[in-house]
């Protein structure tokens, strides 16, 4: 059995230059323990055990061929990105090297809020908060995503949402970025180069802005880069599965309750609206499900018309750890979609890198939010 803590062993990346925010050491103990995450959330329960539904195995080449090694899944994985990439639009160069500009810094409890800013695409800077808590030595980091960076910090009150404060009291370093001012025109997205005329899929737009972030936060002095994660719930649940899934810089990942599959009966499960997968020039369709009346626009319709579903871009997880964190959107039977990734773990010879818990409702809850945090916990911090 594999599973604890991500090590340097998967990427071996080197700690850069100290970021413009200095990480502050005074000491001072950890928050009370978050709990352990419950192993019994990476197996299915019995009725979805070994269920894998109508979709696409990510264990077959484009060719109909079988994935049947470590190499051929390398070279199936491969594959994968190009599709995706392909039809979403190509990133722009990564930016790499940059320092967090920091313009406020401020006490609170075991750590130290800094309000930063820096570039996270080529031609536009996003402000959001730099926790780091007390106490020497390199430390794990989550960048948290959502419509505004103020929530997930406490700043902005929104119950069971203050993601990065949680996990700073647990000692990790995090970065909480978010689309402020997107979001407030309803715009919610990144649009490259320009909203009028957007050659990415923004929400893959959004995965290259926490690629970006990643680069930042790695070059923070005290962070340790080959422990970074990213989290998300809702828009930002969707986000953080794009990045992660993208990205494979990122260690682990929690999503919760994005609607980790196409489906065209949720008005949540919303992959089709300009903002994400179904970017037109405005005027924009009405926002809500797709009818005869208001039908979806863009590259969604071509992704369904494919065959594509989401269960191989899970796959690209592989071997790093997830968990979907479910609610209304995401019930038990998503394990269906989810037991396509434990078979690509278990061809690379890993268990328990799949999870998921669940709950009722959409929003978070207490429970919910200690087992994304104690799943960090589980496997980012010594």
């Amino acid at each position: 059995m594999v599973h604890g803590r991500i090590g340097r062993w998967l990427w071996g990346v080197g700690l850069g230059a100290a970021g413009v925010c200095a990480a502050v050491q005074t000491g001072g103990g950890l928050a009370p323990e978050t709990g352990t995450f419950p192993v019994q959330a990476f197996s299915p329960p019995a009725e979805y055990a070994g269920t894998y539904g109508a979709f696409r195995s990510p264990l077959k080449f484009d060719n109909g061929e079988e994935v049947k090694t470590g190499e051929d899944w390398n070279r199936r994985r491969e594959e994968i990105l190009t599709n995706w990439h392909a039809r979403m639009g190509e990133w722009p160069p990564l930016i790499t090297g940059q320092k967090l500009e920091c313009l406020e810094t401020v006490r609170r409890e075991n750590f130290t809020r800094h309000h930063v800013r820096f570039n996270w695409t080529p031609d536009e800077k996003t402000d959001g908060y730099l926790l780091v808590p007390d106490g020497k030595g390199l430390k794990p980091a989550v960048i948290t995503v959502y419509y505004d960076p103020e929530t997930a910090v406490g700043i902005k009150e929104n119950s069971h949402r203050d993601f990065a404060r949680q996990l700073t009291r647990q000692g990790f370093v995090t970065l909480s970025i978010g689309t402020r001012e997107a979001s407030a025109q309803q715009h919610y997205s990144l649009y490259y180069p320009s909203i009028e005329n957007a050659r990415v899929q923004p929400l893959s737009m959004l995965a290259y802005a926490a690629a970006n972030a990643w680069n930042a936060l790695a070059n923070v002095d005290g962070v340790d880069p080959a422990r970074i994660g990213i989290m998300g719930h809702s828009f930002g649940g969707k986000w953080a599965m794009f990045a992660s899934c993208l990205y494979e810089k990122f260690a682990c990942a929690v999503w919760s309750d994005p609607g980790i599959v196409f489906e065209e009966t949720r008005p949540s499960i919303n992959y089709w609206e300009p903002w994400y997968l179904g970017y037109h020039p405005k005027p924009w369709r009405k926002r809500g499900l797709m009818t005869g009346d208001n039908p979806g626009r863009g590259l969604y319709l071509k992704l369904r018309e494919e065959g594509y579903n989401l269960t191989d871009l899970h796959a690209l997880m592989a071997p790093r750890p997830f968990l979907v964190s479910g609610g209304a959107e995401d019930p038990p039977e998503r394990w269906t979609a989810l037991n396509h990734s434990i078979r690509v773990n278990g061809l690379l010879g890993y268990t328990n890198r799949v999870a998921m818990t669940n709950r009722a409702e959409h929003a978070p809850d207490a429970e919910s939010v200690r087992n994304m945090v104690a799943f960090f916990v589980h496997f980012l911090r010594p």
